[in-house]
């Protein structure tokens, strides 16, 4: 079998995206048993934890599950410039009087760990995003019985990526919300909207493209099915699901989203990810050059989060989200990819009366 053998014997073509920190083994686990492919983010997992979600999912499903993780090789920073950078924050930790963090003896959890991990899971999917991993990595996935998939937000990404060897394409458009996944060029170069993402990657490499951003109801799944993605991946629809880890403060600030309501910033994390705006995305956008590159910021600012959820204060937390956030609705994980295959199939049947087809 293929990636694209498996996409195609997918029930339901909807790939649940993976979201460090706000989706879950369960989520992973309903969509997989509704017929669609769930992932499982294992992003912030230790070694342990990826064993363990593995055997979570493969618990309660014969499905076949995708494992996400983002590719991380930062060297440390140097004690000035991490100075520097708890500077900048101890105004944020003050003004909620909480302490300002210690320099960290780390900043992320070792990746090559996680990768043995992964490996030793054997997921039918692992997917990656951030930055690329070798291509004995993805023979050694591969002869261990998991299709590689590789996220671009450009062509030339999705291209790098089948150099390496990948299965397959995740074509991450500009409305994604959370974590950007550029590797190549920089983050206005690589700002490309779903749909042209889609046409343009479909037409570089021979691999399947699962297509991601702004896919929100069965409508945009049969959209990019029509324009030959060979699977729709969803993320911001999931936020509002019972299976979903995200904050009260999280779920409410959705609900209560205004017109247009998200923006980009790489003050939270040191890379640049898709949220509700807020006031501390607004306030630092200015110094957002002078700020350390992922896992870096991302490590010093989790303290400032956690103690920002404790006071009730969403102003000072990362709460991503894609650009139709409006649109997310509550529900169980399963019944909603259920919801959106039948939205989709209706849509495509409109479309055939319009067409004559």
């Amino acid at each position: 079998m293929s990636l694209k053998a498996l996409l195609e014997s997918l029930p339901i073509p909807i790939v649940q995206a993976p979201m460090a920190g706000a989706s879950s083994p369960e989520m992973a686990l309903a969509v997989s048993r509704a017929g669609g492919l769930g992932s499982v983010a294992a992003a912030a997992f230790t070694p342990d934890d990826i064993a363990t979600a593995a055997t979570l999912v493969r618990g309660g499903t014969d499905a076949p599950f995708n494992m996400n993780l983002l590719v991380n090789s930062s060297p440390a920073p140097e004690s000035v410039d991490l100075d520097s950078a708890l500077e900048r924050l101890k105004p944020w930790y003050d003004e909620l009087g909480a302490p300002l963090p210690e320099r960290p003896n780390r900043f992320a959890i070792d990746f090559d760990a996680q990768f043995d991990a992964l490996l030793k899971a054997r997921p039918a999917v692992a997917s990656f995003a951030f930055e690329m991993i070798s291509s004995e990595r993805v023979r050694a996935l591969q002869a261990a019985g998991s299709y590689v998939v590789g996220t671009a937000n450009t062509v030339a990404e999705a291209k790098a990526w089948a150099q390496v060897g990948a299965d397959g394409i995740c074509a991450q458009g500009m409305e994604a919300g959370g974590h950007r996944g550029n590797f190549i060029t920089g983050i206005e170069e690589s700002l490309v909207g779903t749909m042209a993402l889609l046409a343009t990657v479909r037409q570089a490499v021979d691999l399947p493209v699962i297509a991601a951003g702004g896919i929100m109801d069965g409508k945009a799944v049969a959209a990019v099915l029509a324009m030959g993605a060979d699977a729709a991946q969803m993320g911001s629809a999931f936020l509002l699901a019972d299976q979903a880890i995200v904050s009260p403060l999280h779920r409410e600030a959705i609900r209560q989203a205004p017109d247009d309501p998200t923006g980009l910033t790489r003050a939270f994390s040191g890379r640049y990810a898709r949220g509700l705006e807020n006031r501390f995305m607004r306030e630092m956008r200015a110094i957002e050059d002078d700020l350390p590159a992922y896992p870096v910021q991302n490590r010093l600012t989790q303290p400032l989060r956690s103690a920002a959820e404790k006071a009730g204060n969403p102003e000072m937390m990362s709460l991503w989200a894609g650009q139709a956030i409006k649109l997310a609705e509550a529900g169980d994980a399963g019944e909603l990819v259920t919801r959106w295959w039948a939205e989709a199939k209706d849509a495509a049947r409109a479309l055939a009366a319009r067409t004559g087809s």
